[in-house]
């Protein structure tokens, strides 16, 4: 493959790549030429086999990203990387009123407080390298709107947005692009509950105006985008991958 597109010889370290949305960006960026590197607490077995069926090599590091404790092993285990995906993350569902300080915090500490602290190992890295890199965050369609019950995820993916932008305003001078990829409704085990709930999974797609609940393979090409040289002159951009739900 040759091209704007080309990731050879990139090597992009992807949280949550066992499963979903960041085996589907996993194997997209193998597709175009790069060695994975995955980080997560499940072996990313499945997705192994799939990138190497696309020809390239994957490194898998344990680790639990609950916390900022690990980052400096994964980064250490991952060697040289030029593209980081924070895909990673978690959700806790209850009525606002009744939700509890442990699920605020453990949603927090995965989706927003990790993300910053792996994107901040990356940037120094690459700054004391003298080149620069790509940083992909997995937002949500919560970057954008409250969503119902899910108060601490609607805080973080809509924390994850400003964060983006805000990283994209400091690192874009030293050739460092942080954008975002915000998924619509997509098949996952996050969305389990709302596919489960007749009601709301109907009402759900009869807003989408593609009619159907995204698949995982429909966030690769984006992702491959935003870590190729196509997307040189994009920094702190939020991209919706979401059927047209934002456009209703």
């Amino acid at each position: 493959m040759t091209g704007p597109f080309d990731l050879s010889g990139k090597r992009a370290l992807v949280t949550g790549a066992n499963t979903g949305l960041g085996q589907a960006i996993a194997v997209g960026l193998a597709g175009a030429g790069a060695d994975i590197v995955a980080v997560g607490r499940s072996a990313p077995d499945q997705t192994a086999k799939m990138v190497a069926a696309a020809g390239r090599q994957l490194t898998a590091v344990a680790a639990d990203l609950s916390s900022i404790e690990p980052i400096g092993r994964v980064m250490a285990e991952a060697g040289d990387i030029d593209i980081l995906v924070n895909n990673a993350g978690i959700i806790r569902r209850a009525d606002s009123v009744d939700f509890s300080e442990a699920d605020w915090d453990a949603v927090m500490d995965v989706n927003l407080k990790v993300a910053f602290f792996l994107s901040q190992a990356a940037a120094k890295a690459w700054i004391a390298a003298g080149r620069g890199g790509k940083i992909i965050q997995v937002a949500s369609m919560l970057s954008f709107q409250g969503g119902l019950r899910v108060p601490s995820y609607a805080a973080s993916k809509s924390g994850l947005a400003g964060l983006t932008k805000a990283l994209a305003n400091e690192w874009a001078g030293k050739n460092i692009n942080v954008n975002a990829i915000a998924p619509g409704y997509f098949v996952t085990n996050n969305t389990e509950a709302l596919r489960q709930d007749e009601t709301r999974s109907r009402q759900i797609l009869e807003r989408i105006p593609a009619g159907r609940w995204g698949t995982p393979a429909d966030i690769a090409g984006v992702a491959v985008f935003l870590a190729s040289a196509a997307s040189d002159y994009m920094h702190g951009s939020v991209v919706p991958v979401d059927g047209g739900w934002l456009a209703r």
